[in-house]
């Protein structure tokens, strides 16, 4: 049996796949894309970006961001293991299950994230995302994606 081909992708890619666009655009690297299986990557947390105005006492990245980081890198991986046309399709988040916040993310924060599928069916996903600062987890959750028509 031979290795699956490992990738990296950068923001330019990234941007090629995902629909979102500044400032919810929350993966900045793929480090490794193994398809049909695990991507890993990162969001570097900056105290420049938009949530963290208003908050000067004890600015934290929004636990729902660090969920969406999740979702972006496995729309990505889900989009490497089984391309669809973006320009036709879209990769839509239908739920979160098992969702649980560890500690807080803040900026100067490298944010590394992993998600692995743990089922495919036609145009279904169920991943399993963990994010972690440090090597500390900081989120994890399960989420439900599907493949749908861009014209609704």
């Amino acid at each position: 049996m031979r290795p699956a081909k490992r990738t990296q992708l950068s923001i330019e890619r990234i941007l090629q796949i995902l629909p979102q666009r500044w400032p919810f655009v929350l993966v900045d690297r793929v480090t490794d894309l193994v398809p049909n299986d695990v991507i890993r990557g990162h969001k570097c947390v900056s105290i420049n970006e938009p949530w963290f105005f208003g908050r000067s006492e004890s600015p934290m990245m929004p636990g729902v961001l660090v969920l969406e980081a999740l979702t972006q890198i496995g729309g990505i991986l889900a989009y490497a293991s089984d391309p669809f046309d973006e320009s036709m399709s879209l990769l839509y988040f239908l739920g979160v299950d098992k969702a649980k916040f560890r500690r807080p993310v803040v900026p100067g924060d490298r944010l590394d994230l992993e998600v692995s599928i743990l089922h495919h069916r036609a145009n279904v996903w169920k991943l399993m995302g963990e994010a972690s600062v440090e090597g500390m987890l900081c989120a994890q959750g399960e989420f439900l994606a599907s493949v749908v028509d861009r014209r609704g």
